[in-house]
């Protein structure tokens, strides 16, 4: 076999490991579930549960709606355009807990919107990311992950994934 066919062979079996249907780890579609009262999301891809963690919700006047959605948006670096703090110009931390609808600017100062990293937007304003998960519902209205599985749950993902919240 020429160099040149070796060659075409090996850029299609890669292409064909990190594209190919066939070569996912369990093959099928994916889908996530979260289940409020548990505060507990399940990732599956083909039916199967391929990973499943505690989370955090939306607490008491922030809820987490319910419902059957889809991923509308995925962004690996996504910043909260409502809640952060606001910051001077070296980034000291002016204001804390800022909800700019709320919080008037201080003087000399900037927002500065709170990091949601491996977020995938189920809903307008509503999204899975990674986050403080304290063990009770505490975001507001998000579904927090750890850094690890928001990784899993981003990688997996893609816009169109179902994804169902139950009470």
């Amino acid at each position: 076999m020429s160099p040149l066919h070796k060659s075409i062979l090996l850029l299609a079996a890669t292409y064909c490991l990190y594209s190919c249907e066939t070569a996912r780890p369990h093959g099928g579609k994916t889908a996530i579930l979260i289940v409020l009262s548990e505060q507990r999301a399940v990732l599956t891809q083909g039916g199967e549960r391929i990973a499943e963690t505690s989370i955090s919700t939306g607490r008491e006047g922030h809820s987490t709606p319910t419902g059957n959605f889809h991923v509308i948006r995925k962004d690996i670096a996504h910043r909260s355009s409502i809640y952060g703090e606001y910051v001077d110009e070296e980034g000291r931390t002016v204001m804390t807990n800022v909800d700019v609808r709320k919080n008037p600017k201080p003087p000399n100062s900037h927002y500065l919107g709170a990091s949601m990293p491996y977020f995938l937007e189920f809903s307008p304003g509503y999204g899975l990311h990674e986050g403080n998960r304290p063990g009770y519902p505490a975001s507001h209205g998000c579904v927090r992950l750890s850094s690890r599985m928001a990784k899993q749950f981003y990688g997996a993902s893609q816009i169109g994934t179902p994804v169902t919240i139950r009470p």
